[in-house]
């Protein structure tokens, strides 16, 4: 596992968190120490990933691999430029969008995937094996107790957890928590690694991660360097930073992708009923992308979602709001979780979709320092 160093800016749109603070003299913000409460919790929760070792295994393999077994390094260069930078990307790609790729014929197409085979398992496997796989999984915590006690740890990694919810329910306050917690130890609930911000809505806030990272006892200015920012302005924008994503991803330890809100630009680049069908097609590209990141890297991908009256819904309904999207987000995310609010800062998170969690709900709050547990 590579140490977390400071994040390099590349030559992209994509920044770290710290060069959006406006006021660096408000780093050192006078914030309480973290719960001793919390931390009593997180080494009893964390227990069975103790057991199984502190460290993260590395679930992708370069396309450097690849000239071992005769691919020249041109065509390893040609791939990257279009967007595939691991092993697994090349065989978890059609043959069809493969064929796409400036300068690679079809023969060398079906070279690549003969090779792609023989490093990456595709078949079938018992489920022992997948069972043992999922032991391997971390989760990252969110800064409550009972949040993370209804996720049965936290926010899983390698697959996609999506979260929505009116206005003020706490759904970008749980982004900023989760960009801090992802980068602390496997025993303190999180993964060692960096995190990727893609913002959409403009309500990024880079103090914030000071103010989370001061309660973790982290160093606030480390904090910020390990999370790497870019602000989307349009959908097609959007598809091309989590591109971007991808290659900087490659070169580095990351543990967390956001993307905050994932359907925002696409609800307003596309609008009536006649561009419907475009815009399902093209956000279930995006979300395909993300979920195929998720796999690859072994990143935990959490996504926002905003909601919509629902107007078939009885108007004396508790809840008369829907998630947007449709079918198409509702299928990509493995975890679907739905935020209220309640009495003063307090929030009810509700399991609304999951694979392995029960249908309940938890209260916890937003506070200066983050996501923390409900006050009475």
């Amino acid at each position: 596992l590579q140490s977390l160093c400071c994040f390099q800016k590349p030559k992209t749109q994509v920044h770290s968190a710290s060069d959006n603070l406006s006021r660096p003299e408000d780093q050192h913000n006078t914030m309480e120490a973290p719960q001793q409460q919390y931390s009593d919790y997180q080494e009893d929760g964390q227990q069975q990933q103790q057991e199984e070792g502190e460290e993260v295994a590395v679930t992708y393999q370069t396309l450097d691999l690849l000239q071992e077994h005769g691919i020249a390094a041109n065509d390893i260069q040609k791939l990257n430029d279009a967007g595939y930078h691991t092993v697994e990307s090349v065989a978890h790609a059609t043959v069809r969008k493969l064929s796409e790729v400036k300068g690679i014929s079809e023969a060398k197409v079906m070279k690549l995937k003969d090779i792609v085979k023989t490093l990456v398992p595709m078949d079938f496997k018992t489920a022992a094996d997948a069972l043992e796989d999922r032991k391997s999984l971390v989760t990252l915590t969110t800064g409550s107790i009972e949040l993370d006690k209804l996720l049965e740890g936290g926010i899983e990694t390698g697959s996609l957890t999506e979260v929505f919810g009116e206005f003020r329910t706490g759904k970008t306050q749980l982004c900023h928590t989760l960009c801090v917690t992802c980068q602390m130890s496997i025993t303190d609930g999180g993964a060692e690694g960096k995190a990727i911000y893609l913002d959409t809505e403009g309500t990024f806030r880079p103090a914030r991660l000071q103010e989370i990272a001061t309660r973790f006892g982290m160093d606030p200015a480390v904090a910020l360097e390990n999370v790497a920012y870019a602000r989307a302005h349009n959908s097609e924008h959007q598809m091309d930073l989590l591109k971007m994503a991808a290659a900087i991803m490659a070169q580095d330890r990351y543990a967390l992708i956001v993307v905050d809100s994932a359907t925002a630009l696409f609800r307003t680049d596309y609008v009536g009923r006649g561009e419907l069908s475009e815009r399902q097609m093209q956000m279930a590209q995006f979300l395909r992308q993300l979920t195929r990141l998720a796999e690859e890297f072994g990143v935990a991908v959490f996504i926002t979602n905003q909601v919509v009256a629902n107007p078939d819904g009885m108007s004396f309904a508790k809840d008369s709001t829907k998630p947007i999207g449709g079918n198409i987000i509702a299928h990509a995310s493995t975890t679907r979780l739905r935020l209220r609010k309640g009495r003063g800062e307090n929030r009810i998170c509700t399991v609304f979709d999951s694979p392995t969690l029960p249908e309940a709900d938890c209260q916890f709050a937003v506070g200066p320092q983050g996501i923390c547990d409900a006050t009475e």
